[in-house]
């Protein structure tokens, strides 16, 4: 079996293949330090809450935008695997080109996505990352990456709401019966939601618009963005396992 983890600026995303079937996927918060045993321990026990003993597992491979944990987690998995984790990083074979003016900026969360989404789905491709910022990359029909957009996250933007203004109250992220609100709660959801429905609409027209792409495939990620996904129909496809995926299929290039 193969565990492939992805360190986001919010949560580790964590999942287990057998071949190509997904057995199992855990979650746990980024913000928080911890020492190796307590990545070891905790990652095992989640494994065998699936009933997946630590033996079974031949690799790991792991994605990481927060270099801080990377040693402690790095760490864990050695001594509780006896595993040496592949990171994506530089000279990590993807499959696709980054074709931007600095390629180091990309972050590991995109190129998975990239890769994911041109090789599960054809190019050419947008894949749209609904995580800690909102995030629109697009590959082309050659598997060049060409271009990124980079917005505040849905979460991100929430928190900034009740953080910084002081008589707004921490509020449930979804769409309200109507953009029409009548108290507070209501309508910072409607300003939120309905907000990043547009943006997300703008944002895909505006690419098609300059690329001359009308086939472009669209393709959606992140934990929030059921809730954009399923209140547009520009959105092609929502796959929320998405940077899994591609984490498993750029394992597989490296073993080729």
């Amino acid at each position: 079996m193969l565990l492939v983890i992805d360190v986001g600026n919010t949560n580790i995303t964590l999942g287990v293949f057998e071949d190509e079937e997904l057995a199992g996927t855990f979650r746990m918060t980024t913000r928080q330090s911890r020492t190796s045993d307590e990545y070891g321990i905790l990652i095992c026990s989640m494994l065998e809450y699936q009933e997946i003993r630590k033996e079974q597992i031949h690799d790991v491979i792991v994605s990481s935008v927060v270099p801080d944990i990377m040693y402690s987690l790095s760490s864990g998995i050695i001594k509780y695997f006896h595993k040496k984790p592949i990171h994506i990083g530089a000279g990590t074979k993807t499959g696709i080109r980054i074709n931007t003016a600095n390629p180091k900026e990309i972050g590991a969360d995109r190129i998975v996505d990239a890769v994911a989404g041109y090789e599960l789905y054809g190019g050419p491709v947008l894949v749209i990352d609904f995580g800690t910022a909102t995030t629109y990359d697009l590959i082309l029909k050659d598997g060049s990456f060409v271009a990124g957009i980079t917005a505040p996250g849905i979460e991100t933007s929430a928190k900034s709401l009740w953080q910084e203004a002081a008589k707004l109250p921490k509020f449930t992220i979804e769409k309200p019966e109507s953009i029409l609100a009548k108290e507070t709660i209501s309508s910072m959801q409607a300003g939120l939601v309905y907000g990043n429905i547009g943006q997300t609409e703008y944002i895909i027209r505006k690419v098609k618009e300059e690329t001359g792409y009308d086939n472009l495939k669209v393709i959606a990620t992140g934990g929030l963005g059921k809730i954009i996904a399923q209140e547009t129909d520009m959105i092609d496809i929502y796959d929320n396992k998405l940077t899994l995926k591609g984490l498993r299929i750029i394992y597989k290039k490296q073993k080729e």
